[in-house]
């Protein structure tokens, strides 16, 4: 899956994961310190699922399954950097992310929702 990570979320052991996804991040493109709509367009200007821990992103309203090429939202109780990465690359090496694309999902210490675009 390709993916672009957040300039929020820590990119240091990205490499490790590139064998499974394509990874790019926000800071690798240039685009740190930018504002969310040009960050949000590059990604799916890439068509890439977008990976993040800015509540900006949470609205459904604006951000409804099915209108973009996929969003995950990183919400953990005590997001330290390690812990950040360490949940991230969890969900990244273990769970079936091809089969997120198009959807919102939110990712906490022990659960993932998933929502679906509209049948």
């Amino acid at each position: 899956m390709r993916v672009k990570l957040d300039e929020n979320l820590p990119c240091d052991r990205v490499s490790a994961l590139r064998v499974l996804h394509d990874i790019d991040t926000v800071g690798q493109e240039g685009l740190s310190g930018r504002d969310d709509t040009t960050v949000w367009d590059a990604a799916q200007g890439e068509r890439r699922f977008f990976v993040t821990q800015d509540l900006d992103f949470s609205d459904l309203r604006i951000f409804e399954p099915g209108t973009h090429c996929g969003l995950l939202l990183l919400r953990l109780q005590n997001p330290s950097r390690r812990r950040l990465q360490q949940r991230l690359e969890e969900v990244l090496r273990l769970e079936d992310v091809s089969s997120w694309a198009g959807c919102s999902v939110v990712v906490t210490d022990s659960k993932i929702r998933v929502r679906r675009p509209p049948a």
